[in-house]
């Protein structure tokens, strides 16, 4: 592609860099030239545009980023998004229904190493979205890209998709709430309900029990939900605490406790049977984004957690204060 000035005479077919303010009306940047256009420019005493002319072997930025989108969603419906109409060389990639973003990182990190010129952006691997959310977004940064640039960004994506949203595969919760003389109770069970009604899951509960090992035992084993999440009225601060315990004693295990992301420093996983189990930490009471939104969102997605994913959660993981915890960690003055 040739960008720069061009004589008005031969500017036909140019695509306008810069928009032109003309004496009836205006030719807008993106524009491609016409002998109308060429004429009202001579007249108006503009003897040179700036303009983008396509090479033979470019491929214009509209069409190259219907290609490219189309390349990325082989199969929109198996992969659940879907892939606007080609403007500017732009095209989102927006979700066609509840889940979470599953990326290609290496992929697509590829992808964008081909041209400076073909680019896609995306949200955070695994990040969650809703029902017509951007998921990525398409851009022909000029406009217009080599066509070999393009074949190999084809040929690079053919072999699987490397971007899809994983919906939600499990349908029922149970909450189940401790509870300790003066504590929270079921103060935020709101919250959580919210977060499940994002992915469609039914909760059951709150069921509340004592703070105590045995009475939450009983209320982990009469779990059939496809999910258990724990509430402690009192922080979970040990692996060996109430609510792990009380999962082992139900016959489940305990996973990783603690996690590098901060809300959410005391969340614990495990699982009872095939089911997971999530011990939810205290900052999961307010609505702000916290450690647990991303295991939870990953679990309800069908996605397993492991402990080396928690650990990697860790880079990334500071997130914003919110207003009941103002500067909790740093230490106060007196």
């Amino acid at each position: 592609m040739r960008f720069g000035d061009v004589p008005t005479p031969e500017a036909e077919g140019a695509i306008l860099a810069h928009s032109v303010a003309l004496p009836k009306g205006r030719l807008r940047k993106g524009h491609v030239l016409t002998a109308e256009d060429l004429t009202a420019l001579t007249e108006a005493g503009h003897d040179a545009v700036i303009a983008a002319r396509l090479d033979p072997g470019d491929v214009a930025e509209d069409e190259a980023a219907t290609r490219l989108a189309a390349a990325l969603l082989p199969d929109p419906q198996g992969q659940g998004l879907t892939a606007t109409t080609a403007f500017t060389g732009r095209v989102n990639l927006k979700a066609a229904g509840p889940g979470v973003i599953v990326l290609d990182e290496e992929r697509l990190t590829a992808l964008n190493r081909i041209d400076p010129m073909l680019t896609l952006a995306t949200v955070p691997n695994f990040q969650q979205v809703g029902t017509g959310q951007m998921a990525g977004t398409v851009k022909i940064i000029s406009y217009a890209v080599p066509g070999t640039a393009l074949d190999a960004a084809e040929t690079l994506l053919s072999a699987a998709p490397a971007i899809r949203l994983a919906p939600p595969v499990l349908r029922t919760a149970r909450l189940i709430v401790t509870e300790i003389p003066g504590g929270a109770g079921e103060k935020g069970a709101q919250a959580v309900q919210s977060r499940l009604d994002a992915f469609g899951i039914a909760m059951t509960g709150p069921v509340t029990v004592p703070h105590r090992t045995a009475p939450l035992t009983e209320a982990i084993a009469s779990a059939d939900e496809d999910l258990i999440l724990i509430l402690t009225g009192s922080a979970t601060s040990d692996a060996h605490d109430v609510a792990p315990s009380a999962l082992r004693a139900a016959g489940g295990s305990v996973e990783r406790f603690g996690m590098p992301v901060d809300p959410g420093n005391l969340l614990f996983t495990g699982h009872l049977d095939t089911r997971p189990v999530i011990g939810l930490p205290g900052c999961a009471r307010s609505p702000a984004l916290n450690g647990a939104d991303w295991v939870l969102a990953r679990i309800a997605c069908g996605i397993a957690v492991t402990p080396d994913d928690i650990a990697g959660m860790g880079v990334g993981g500071l997130l914003k204060e919110i207003p009941t915890r103002p500067q909790p960690r740093e230490r106060r003055k007196g």
